[in-house]
């Protein structure tokens, strides 16, 4: 009898009682997926080595059935006024262009890249350069660190408040206080809450700390741009649930070994994803690069083979670049297949169409492939000049520069559809180019250009090297 009265105390006390507990759980880093014990991979996104353990706040007994009230009414979609916003210039017309024609007032952008890519110097020249009241919070460096890139970029430094803090609450606080026109968070993953039991960068600090930012950004109208690191997939390191939280997505992408930068956009709610920006890293920071094409094209003065110039849509932008191909004999046993800047897997379907299409044995060869500049590329439209390239380092036979190639080559040897011809051939024209080579469309050929409308690679290979043989 004791002991049923025991057990009903109890029972009545934790009915009756909010009693907080605490848990330990193991989260993955990658995805924030939890589990009671640790686990070498995850079983929701594969990842490895991505467990690690901590503390998880809940509650027990607390009533389900709580009464929220709430000012906010359902409105019909007509009724709902709107205000035209006014967006910030930033200054530098590739990122205004990139984020739709500047930031939009309690937007958060979130911009993410390997690191040492200039993600921080880019972020400094807005912040020095916006004719504004900008808060720059630093958990990654000290403010002598910053005044000394300041001097390096050769920019003013008196606008532009720099606050070295990694706790969330004091950020917010200063927030309130400073009240600034933009916010510039260097990095998410240094920000820590006083109240999570877990190390700055974990899944449950990013997810709560960058809440708690984008909540204020929201009902203060104040702008804010967060850094976020990247793992070694290449995606925004932390839980996916912030890059759905944010309005803006940026991507900052580029090979260390070279000057030229891409940022892309991922995500925009305020404008289309299509647009990109291109910078040149130089001593003084990051230039801006008005024409890429002029500088992606060397010319090739000395006529050298396996050069062919391809037409190419990053974003809305039309680019010319040059793409470098070198065939020669297998020295070891398996030929080598090297590219740089181009898929790989799609190289090895374009091996396979040339030696079934034209009859060209080229799986004893090594193939090397290279986009001058260090520019990656998406655009399946390179094909074309892929394989032009390929043809001339076999043959060794010199394609001229005022060619260019615009096609996407399919299985069956046919060059099939792009899209944006015309705006291929407009920027063709500014370069110089007098034969576009394209698939078969209906643009006319022009006085300053020839369009040369093109079916099946064999065909259209036969007629150039024809061509060139007789000039």
């Amino acid at each position: 009898m004791v002991k049923q009265e025991a057990v009903s105390y109890v029972e009545n006390l934790l009915e009756n009682n909010s009693v907080a507990k605490s848990k330990i759980a193991f989260v993955c880093q990658n995805c924030g997926a939890h589990s009671p014990k640790w686990m070498g991979k995850c079983t929701s996104c594969g990842a490895w080595n991505s467990f690690q353990e901590e503390v998880i706040e809940s509650s027990v007994g607390k009533s389900s059935s709580s009464v929220v009230s709430s000012s906010v009414k359902p409105m019909i979609l007509s009724e709902i006024k709107t205000e035209k916003l006014e967006r910030i210039l930033t200054g530098i017309h590739e990122l205004d262009q990139v984020v739709g024609g500047g930031i939009v007032p309690g937007s958060v952008v979130l911009l993410g890249g390997e690191p040492g890519i200039g993600k921080s110097t880019l972020l400094l020249q807005v912040a020095v350069r916006l004719n504004k009241k900008v808060l720059y919070v630093s958990g990654e460096e000290s403010p002598q660190q910053i005044y000394l890139r300041a001097q390096r970029l050769n920019v003013p430094t008196n606008q532009c408040y720099i606050y070295s803090e990694t706790n969330v609450a004091a950020v917010i606080q200063e927030i309130k206080d400073c009240n600034p026109d933009l916010v510039i968070v260097d990095s998410v993953q240094t920000l820590k809450h006083p109240d999570i039991d877990a190390s700055p960068g974990s899944v449950s600090q990013i997810r709560e700390t960058s809440n708690l930012l984008i909540e204020l950004a929201k009902q203060r109208h104040i702008p804010m741009i967060l850094i976020g690191h990247i793992n070694k997939e290449g995606s925004i390191a932390g839980p996916k649930i912030l890059e759905h939280m944010v309005d803006v997505v940026l991507q900052f992408e580029g090979d260390m070994q070279n000057v030229y930068r891409i940022l892309r956009s991922n995500k925009n709610r305020f404008g289309s994803t299509a647009e990109i920006g291109i910078f040149e890293m130089v001593q003084n920071g990051l230039r801006e690069v008005a024409n890429p094409s002029e500088i992606l094209l060397s010319g090739n003065p000395e006529k050298l083979s396996g050069v062919a110039v391809a037409s190419v849509m990053e974003g809305i932008r039309p680019l010319m670049i040059e793409v470098q191909a070198l065939v020669s004999t297998a020295a070891y046993g398996t030929p080598q297949r090297t590219v740089n800047g181009y898929d790989a897997k799609r190289l090895n379907m374009l091996l396979a169409v040339i030696e079934k299409r034209l009859g060209v044995k080229i799986y004893t060869k090594d193939v090397f492939i290279n986009i001058a500049g260090g520019i990656r590329v998406q655009d399946t439209s390179i094909d074309f000049a892929v394989v032009a390239a390929i043809l001339s380092s076999l043959f060794d036979f010199y394609i001229p520069t005022t060619y260019c190639f615009a096609g996407e080559i399919g299985l069956t040897g046919e060059i099939r559809s792009v899209s944006q011809v015309e705006k291929r051939i407009k920027e063709s024209m500014k370069l110089g180019i007098r034969k576009m080579f394209v698939p078969t469309c209906d643009i006319k050929s022009s006085t300053q250009c020839e369009v040369i409308p093109c079916s099946r690679i064999d065909k259209t290979f036969r007629e150039i090297f024809k061509t060139q043989k007789q000039e």
